[in-house]
């Protein structure tokens, strides 16, 4: 009921539980579901260093000045020491976690494949229930298991920039399937112009959808391009709703949710039957 009334501090409370005993906050979970499937949910992907806290910060502040409420979950890699999210993006967004319209959270993968900790479709659930109109998804790194991120995702972002070399390229096999928009920041760096072309060539050869990805230019920390980013996630969602689209992600993000469910329950018999 807290949450419903948009408490930040008791959907922090269940957030942790949701990091640290999965099973035990289920039964909560439960009783928020009637009041999810409000948000958006916009996934930020990219190598370390392309600036995706930069980006999901500037689109948060224009969203802010439009009224919207906005929830940012930034998947962290764990420190193996200790457990914790390392990175702490919270302090790169340190005016932002001053706005009581924005929620920040970082959560660490705990060596979950994907980038994706298995607390994040819950953590979606608990801010849309708190009454968030947007939430950011901002993964760690770019890798063939970062595909994840489609199923609980309604729309993409694809962060490059340029300069990175052959190894870390977005334009790898598997990674030019999931982006809905892609973005090369840094765009006045030397290179951007060509690695614009090749992800516009490579997206030409999988061309085989009713959308056609868009190449945008940003620089971020000036603020450069992010408006028309922002225009082109509205266009995504206004092309997902129309198309039935958007209703096809949401039944599998649903079903990987089910799928995670089974998998954290089984991890439980097991480690019982092990002690």
């Amino acid at each position: 009921e807290k949450i419903i009334n948009g408490d930040r501090r008791a959907a922090a409370k269940l957030i942790t539980l949701v990091e640290n005993n999965f099973s035990q906050a289920q039964a909560i979970l439960k009783k928020l579901y009637n009041y999810t499937g409000n948000a958006l949910v916009i996934g930020i992907t990219g190598p370390p260093g392309s600036g995706k806290s930069t980006i999901t910060d500037r689109l948060t502040k224009i969203l802010r000045k439009k009224g919207k409420k906005v929830g940012i979950i930034a998947i962290d890699p764990t420190s193996p020491f200790t457990g914790g999210a390392l990175l702490g993006d919270r302090i790169r967004m340190q005016d932002l976690s001053l706005d009581n319209g924005v929620f920040i959270r970082s959560m660490s993968t705990r060596g979950h494949l994907g980038g994706l900790s298995q607390a994040t479709q819950a953590t979606v659930k608990i801010l849309d229930a708190l009454g968030k109109d947007i939430i950011f998804i901002e993964t760690v790194g770019v890798g063939q298991s970062e595909v994840e991120i489609v199923k609980v995702a309604d729309t993409v972002v694809l962060i490059s920039m340029p300069g990175m070399g052959d190894d870390v390229q977005i334009t790898k096999a598997g990674i030019m399937e999931i982006g809905d928009i892609f973005v090369v920041n840094k765009a006045d760096k030397e290179g951007c112009e060509r690695l614009v072309t090749e992800i516009e060539i490579m997206l030409g050869l999988n061309q085989n959808s009713r959308w056609c990805p868009p190449v945008l230019k940003t620089v971020a920390t000036d603020n450069v391009g992010i408006q028309k980013l922002l225009e082109e996630i509205d266009r995504h969602i206004t092309h997902l709703k129309e198309s039935g689209e958007l209703e096809q992600r949401r039944r599998e993000s649903a079903k990987k949710e089910i799928f995670d469910l089974i998998q954290e329950q089984w991890k439980d018999i097991l480690s019982t039957f092990i002690d």
